[in-house]
């Protein structure tokens, strides 16, 4: 299992936080990641693994007016 904003959800291998994204409809440009505490770079989004158990805190930043 791994927790994503504190939900638990099943683990997968080979489980990217791009393909994390892209599963629960986030729009890859505007999401902010943490992997256990680690801010993680956009440009890694595509290689970046998810353990088991990772702790995962995703922010889907929001522009309006």
């Amino acid at each position: 299992m791994i927790k994503v904003n504190s939900n638990e959800i099943p683990w997968k291998k080979g489980l990217t936080v791009e393909k994390l994204l892209r599963e629960n409809n986030f729009l890859i440009h505007l999401c902010i990641v943490k992997i256990n505490g680690q801010l993680i770079n956009k440009k890694s989004f595509a290689t970046q693994i998810i353990g088991d158990c990772d702790d995962i805190k995703i922010v889907h930043l929001v522009a309006g007016g």
